[in-house]
Parts: C-alpha cells; structure tokens; sequence
C-alpha cells in the first residue's frame, strides 16, 4: 500500500528516532535503548562504552570547582532563589546525553524506550535497580509525580517545554507512559527522556515553589556531603550507585570528592587558579586568556592551555533591547543602534582577535540563514509577507562591520540618517525619539565586571548619536532577580541552541513567553509569525523540515533588530593544573566526568 506523504514523513522521523529498536510485542512501537534526532545512534544496544572515555580509569581523588557569586538553595526546580552549581550531578534522568554524539540520548533510570509510528505516545521501561540515595527504588509514581510537579510549580520554562505531554500514566510495574498532544512531534519523545526524576516520598514534605538549604535527594553519582552557604559545595560519589556500570557511565564519574568553591568575581577566582585553589577553568575571557596565564606553574608545565576545537552550535550572544520599554518597540531605532557596535574594532583590540562575528540565532551550525531563503522556506514565509520585514524574503542578513580602525564616523553617520528619515531629531546633543517625545536613555545591566570593557566603546559611540547609555554592573542575585522580573532595559545576554531545536524555542521567543515571569524571552518578543515557525519547527516531521524552518525562523528573528549580535567562538579555552588523567576529548567539547587523578602529577600545595 503506497503511503500518504505526511504517513510517509512520519516514519521517516520514527527511523530516526528508533534506529536500532526492535517491534515491541504488540508490533505497534519499537522498543530501543536510545533515542536521535540526527541520523542513527552511534552506540549499539551492546555497547560496553563511549569511545573517547578510559573504561577502566582509576578512581579516587578530588576535584576542585569553582563558581561565581552566591547561593542560597539546593532546589534548582523553582524560579526562587540561586541554586548551588553541581546540582546537575546529584539527580538524574531517563535518558542521558552521550557527549560525543550530537543529539543523542541513551538509557539510563529507563533501561529501554517504546515509540510508536505516529509519534503519539512513549512509554519508559525503568531499571529495577535504580535507586534514589536513601536506597529506596525509583518507581513509576515518582516519574509521574516529577513531570506533574515541575509543570505546576516548577520554574516556568517546563510549563513550557513540557506542553505537548499530555499526562503520564502507569501501565506496569515499570513502565510509564507519556500521552503525547498536538501534531506529531519528532522530538518530545526525547524530551520525556530528559525528565528530571525526583524522590514523590522527600518532596512530599518541602515546597517544590520554595528555596531549600537541606541536601537534596537524588539518584545521580554523586550526594551532597557538605556545605557553607554562598562559599562553598562538597559532593561525594556514591560508592555503590547504581548506575555505575551502566555503558553510558563506565570510565566517568571517577572522582571521590568534587568540591564548588565560590568568588566573589572573575578577576578573584582568577587569582584563585594561580595559586592552586582549584584545578581547572574554562576560559571565556579572551584578555584573561592572552595576558593572565604567564606565571610560574604555567611555565614550568604544572599547568597546561589546549584551545579544544568543537562542533557546538554556538547560538546568540548579543545586546538585548527590553521591547517592553515604550522607545525599544521601534526596530528603527534598534536596527540604526546596531550601527554603534565596533565588533571588528573590540575583536582586534579587546579580544586579540580570537572571536568570530555572529551573524545568526543559530550560528556554527546547518540551522543557520547564512544562504538567500529556499522555496520551501519561502512557502513558510510566504503568508506573513507585509507584517515581517521585506528583507526576510530576499536578503541575507549582515550586521553593520567597519574596518576595525576605530573610525566609526561613517557608520554613525548612517545610522543618523536612518533615524532623521524615520522621524527623530537632535535637540542640546540629545537624540529625540518620535515614539515617546522624549530623549533615548537606557541602562546596560551587566553582572560581571569584566564586560564593562568591552560596553564602555559602544556607550561612547552611542552618546554621538545623541543616545545616553549608562552601564550598571551588579551583584549576581539582584542580577537574576532584575532577569527574572524583566526589570532592565538592556542586558549581553541571548540563547544557546542544540542541533535540533524545539519546544524551548517557545520558551526562548514566543508571545506567550514575553509575559511570563523568570521565562528565557527576556526580549519580550511578541510576533505571531515567531510563534508560527516556532510550531512549524516543533511539527516537522523531518531532519530536511527542521532546517528549513528554523532557517526561516532564524531570518525573521535577525530582521526584527531584536538584538545586536556580538561574537563567538569554535573551540573551549581549557586551562588545567596538570594532575589528571585525560583520555581525549569528545567532538562536542571537554567532558570533565571522564577525567581522572593521577597521583604524583602536579602535587597539590
């Protein structure tokens, strides 16, 4: 029988996400140990281990953390409060991510996963030996309690993310199943698997809306052992957890202790790293990384810099303008502020010339508009025409650029005519705005001192414009509590992206997300076309139809002049005291659990 092409679509997405399944009894699903969004699992059913990792690394040792700011809970589910870092280690998932395999998931508290054709349902098979620390076994009730828990008082973007699954149900001992809505979703299969799975029975007596200082319960390698509020984190690994053996984890986790100190700034916990305070840093300063690494363990090798290259889709840093301010909702004025920003000038004497310009929300990967729109992007287009930009349906994007010299007098000169055509005028030096009557002034909220460098030259050219930007730089709660309520005008901040986009760019850009409190659209965009493709990305039904529409997306987002972009970069700065051992790095970036201590390296003080 000659399949219907959306029947066709469909089990071209199943294949992709079932590659290596095996038809479940009833020959309507396939059951399978892992789940993809791209291609076929890399890992067969047998696996013993991931590739790069050392299966029989020794264990042993501590690693030493470090973290900025404060904290002053243990709950990372609620929008309240500042979770300690480390968190992520203490609890665990159905599936978990292989880190040399882009878009990957395989089994862990679930030993197998059930997806039927139309992409309808998905039911969990759970290990019978997982256990929670206090040694009771995780159960369907628990998986069931998490995801109705998390959507209803959980911090707001697993409202979100969360949408489309329906309910979970118990339909066996161990097994759960996820009711899936809307259209067929290729990856919230996926995304089920990626359920934090949380003790029903400890909760029971702690407010999941609410900060909490007790240690939380999990079921991940490791528990916390010990801790000082706002200064510092002890975990322990669990010596008999059992997921210990589990393929994805053989060769990781190898560490008795990891402990998360906290500093009060970069420039500290810099200071910290030469004095062997703690063990390694990724390095997201390029001034740090050029000039700060020239001291006495550095040149006598104790430690050691790689500049690792990865294949990470690199997302959107950049100048964030608050559209709920009245002056901000005119892309005029956002598209001619772009003008102001020196990228090639910061990038040659700021940043030793290490960064690349970002051009796309999706930068460093296919998802990318880097290429004049294709028909079928086109045909997505094609009904918002006359309420979205001209451009988006001809044009590639490109932001203003100079020629690095630091003489920006022709691209101010510009962005002046643009805003004189479109209404503004200069009065005493001040730039007047046609939207308010008013003068154009706004704050740049920043949380680490660091980037006051590089916003100082943009405030500057900014001010011959007539605009006035002041920059604030403030400790990290107020910070995320201004985040969180949308109380800024301007923020550096963005949103980094996987290869396969979905339900969280509802969270990241969509109408409904612009009203929501401690949401990621800190933007507050509101666009009906936005929300539009966002749902034409999460319904695609393949690999070729995610691209095309986050592609379009992508066109739309850069032609609103909803940010400016600002820069990336293709490898990790890796800076480490040389103790360890290393097995190599995955394509993706460093992976830190795969490491181990090696005796007698580097001695600690």
């Amino acid at each position: 029988m000659k399949l219907s092409a959306t029947a066709a679509a469909i089990l071209v997405a199943l294949s992709a996400l079932a590659p290596s399944g095996v038809p479940a009894a009833d020959g309507g699903a396939m059951v399978t140990h892992g789940l993809t969004l791209v291609g076929k699992l890399k890992y067969p059913s047998d696996f013993r281990h991931l590739d790069y990792v050392n299966p029989d690394a020794p264990r042993g040792g501590v690693l030493r953390q470090h973290a900025i700011g404060t904290f002053d809970s243990f709950n990372p589910f609620s929008v309240r409060g500042t979770p300690a870092a480390g968190l992520g280690f203490v609890y665990e998932t159905l599936l978990t991510s292989a880190p040399d395999e882009v878009s990957a998931e395989y089994g862990a508290i679930a030993e197998s996963v059930e997806v039927p054709g139309d992409l309808s349902w998905v039911v969990y098979t759970l290990r019978p030996e997982a256990r929670f620390h206090d040694g009771t076994p995780i159960t369907v009730d628990d998986v069931i309690w998490s995801l109705n828990a998390l959507k209803e008082k959980g911090r707001p973007h697993f409202r979100f993310y969360y949408k489309n699954i329906a309910r979970a149900v118990k339909v066996g001992e161990r097994k759960v199943k996820f009711e899936l809505s809307g259209p067929p979703n290729r990856e919230l299969p996926q995304i089920t698997g990626q359920l934090p799975v949380l003790s029903r029975k400890w909760w029971a007596e702690r407010p999941l809306d609410r900060t909490t200082l007790d240690p939380l319960l999990g079921s991940g390698p490791y528990r916390i052992a010990a801790f000082e509020t706002g200064r510092f984190v002890e975990l322990e690994r669990v010596p008999d957890w059992w997921g210990a053996a589990l393929p994805i984890n053989r060769g990781r986790y190898n560490f008795d202790r990891i402990r998360i100190d906290y500093y009060r700034d970069q420039t500290v916990a810099q200071e910290a790293f030469k004095a062997d305070r703690y063990d390694y840093r990724i390095e997201n300063n390029s001034l740090i990384w050029a000039t700060a690494y020239d001291f006495p363990a550095r040149r006598d090798g104790r430690v050691k810099l790689e500049q690792v290259p990865h294949r990470r889709p690199t997302g959107m840093q950049a100048f964030v303008f608050n559209l709920r301010r009245p002056q901000f909702t005119d892309p005029v004025l956002r598209e001619a502020m772009a003008f102001a920003f020196d990228f090639e000038w910061s990038n040659r004497n700021l940043f030793y010339g290490q960064y690349a310009r970002t051009k796309s929300f999706f930068s460093n990967s296919e998802l990318a508009a880097r290429m004049p729109p294709s028909p079928e992007e086109l045909a997505l287009l094609e009904p918002w025409r006359g309420r979205i930009p001209d451009e988006v349906f001809s044009k590639v994007y490109e932001p203003p650029s100079t020629d690095g010299s630091g003489n920006v007098r022709r691209n101010l000169g510009g962005a002046l005519r643009l805003l004189k055509e479109n209404g503004y005028r200069i009065s005493e030096n001040r730039l007047i705005s046609p939207v308010t009557s008013k003068p154009v002034s706004f704050e740049i909220l920043l949380v680490s001192p660091a980037f006051e460098r590089i916003v100082t030259p943009f405030a500057r050219n900014l001010k011959r414009l007539g605009i006035d930007a002041s920059v604030r730089t403030v400790d990290q709660s107020q910070y995320i509590n201004r985040l969180n309520a949308f109380d800024f005008d301007m923020i550096v901040g963005g949103a980094g992206q996987s290869e396969s986009p979905g339900n969280e760019q509802r969270d990241y850009w969509s109408s409904a997300a612009a009203g929501r409190q401690g949401s990621r659209n800190h933007g507050g965009i509101r666009n009906p076309a936005v929300d539009d493709l966002i749902e034409k990305i999460i319904a695609a039904p393949t690999r070729a139809g995610v691209v095309t529409a986050t592609r379009a997306l992508d066109r739309v987002l850069l032609w609103n002049h909803y940010v400016i972009p600002q820069w990336h970069i293709r490898m990790t700065r890796l800076a480490y005291w040389d103790r360890f051992g290393i097995p190599g790095h995955p394509a993706y970036g460093p992976d830190i659990t795969s490491w181990w201590h090696q005796g007698g390296k580097a001695a600690r003080k």
